[in-house]
């Protein structure tokens, strides 16, 4: 099997409750089910549903970080910021109370089950922002396409447990928006920030499909597949501006699709400035 270095790791995230700001880190703990700790909470609607920022942008006006080190089986505890700048913690009795007060509508705070089989909510008529669920997939409309998604199995994540994002794939993504664009990796939420070779351009991750992502002395992130981009990445959050260029771009010259989605066949520990390596 052939191996060469594709970059080194320059930002690692981790996002303790769906669809809220996280935390960047200088290092993570990798298990078989993602980065520990990732998505370990979510906001559940009276109808069932996960709440996701998909819908409700205003969910990126709320930051989660925790107090602690999560470990695989004793999570700790998590911080809550609201809005305002004031702050609760997810296991308190009020939390979910305070929180459906600042977003106008009930919501309970919960934890991922093992035996977890949810569904998370979209609106098919802004899902896609302005580029319309037809042009991303012809097989639906806004009036066909189901109005929620199901979650993989005990677990509060999107489609996979781990994405992985170029920094070259930014660079393209401002080369065909413009200097002004705001390319940062916040926008698209990724767990793993890859610094590649400046000299490369396009989207560089496609090249490594069908190989092993081998991240620091351990890790080994496989079953990477494009990942399909939505209207997160053009919501406000925090300096970040609302720009619906974005996804725009990623759909005229990539099939909406930026960033892989992947799963972990060897866990471990991964630190800013490891080295990342494609193995076929």
């Amino acid at each position: 099997m052939a191996k060469s270095q594709v970059g080194v790791v320059k930002e690692l995230f981790r996002y303790p409750v769906k669809s809220m700001l996280g935390e960047r880190l200088a290092e993570v703990e990798i298990g078989l089910k993602g980065v520990i700790g990732d998505r370990s909470w979510a906001l559940r609607e009276i109808n069932g549903r996960i709440v996701t920022a998909k819908k409700w942008a205003n969910m990126l006006g709320f930051r989660a970080s925790y107090e602690g080190t999560p470990e695989p089986e004793q999570l700790a505890p998590v911080k809550i910021t609201l809005p305002d700048g004031s702050s609760v913690r997810a296991d308190d009795p009020g939390a979910s109370d305070i929180i459906s007060s600042y977003l106008g509508r009930p919501v309970k705070l919960e934890r991922a089950r093992p035996d977890e089989h949810s569904r998370a909510e979209i609106d098919p008529a802004t899902v896609f922002g302005d580029v319309g669920v037809a042009k991303v997939n012809p097989a639906f409309t806004e009036a066909t396409l189901p109005d929620t998604f199901g979650l993989p199995h005990g677990t509060f994540f999107d489609s996979a447990i781990i994405h992985v994002l170029a920094t070259g794939s930014l660079e393209h993504m401002r080369s065909l928006i413009g200097a002004d664009a705001q390319l940062d990796p916040r926008r698209f939420r990724p767990n793993i920030v890859v610094e590649t070779d400046p000299r490369l351009m396009g989207f560089v991750e496609d090249e490594w499909v069908g190989g092993t992502l081998e991240a620091g002395p351990a890790v080994k992130i496989v079953a990477m597949q494009q990942a399909l981009r939505c209207v997160m990445t053009t919501h406000q959050q925090s300096e970040l501006a609302r720009d619906l260029r974005i996804l725009r771009a990623a759909a005229q010259h990539h099939n909406a699709k930026l960033g892989i989605f992947a799963s972990i066949s060897t866990p471990g520990k991964v630190r800013v400035g490891d080295p990342v390596c494609l193995a076929r």
